[in-house]
């Protein structure tokens, strides 16, 4: 069991800890360079796997309201059965494309976010599925990128703080 328990979940304090903590985290990155990949990503899904049930998201919705939400046009077609519309209703009234083609929620907070919970939770985007990606493999290469996130989302935050303790970065 995780020795900081009970978890960090207040947002304002995730976000004062995290301005604090921008060299260390920066001194994280450098210190894991020589880690193997394979043993890290281990570690991480282990953690994860601790941290996330013990974190309640719909206490908090901070992704889905401070995060662009980008979508593959494969999922335009579910989502709009899901709500009815044509998918062309669906892009006109939910989805931005960019000039390069990219598709994305055209608000923050999303357009489907209320009471801090997903009203099209069973056929939300791929990219909120995965959200925060610690499950993923290649946690090594992605932490710069999970960092910009760490004062943003307790899971990252109470993950990447155990970590440091576990791998003795703290010691």
């Amino acid at each position: 069991m995780p020795a900081n328990l009970p978890y960090e979940t207040n947002l304002d304090s995730i976000a004062k800890i995290a301005d604090g903590r921008i060299e260390e985290n920066d001194q994280f990155i450098s210190y894991l360079r020589d880690w193997d990949n394979d043993a890290l990503d281990k570690i991480a899904h282990i953690i994860n796997n601790t941290v996330s049930p013990a974190i309640d998201c719909t206490a908090c919705g901070n992704c889905c309201k401070t995060l662009v939400i980008n979508v593959t046009s494969d999922e335009v077609a579910p989502l709009a059965a899901h709500l009815k519309l044509t998918p062309e209703e669906t892009k006109e009234k939910y989805i931005e494309e960019s000039m390069a083609g990219r598709l994305f929620i055209n608000t923050m907070p999303c357009h489907f976010l209320a009471d801090n919970k997903c009203t099209i939770y069973d056929s939300r985007f791929t990219e909120c599925r995965d959200f925060p990606h610690l499950h993923k493999p290649g946690f090594k290469d992605r932490l710069p990128g999970t960092l910009g996130h760490y004062g943003r989302c307790p899971i990252i935050y109470n993950v990447i703080e155990e970590m440091k303790q576990q791998l003795g970065f703290l010691d």
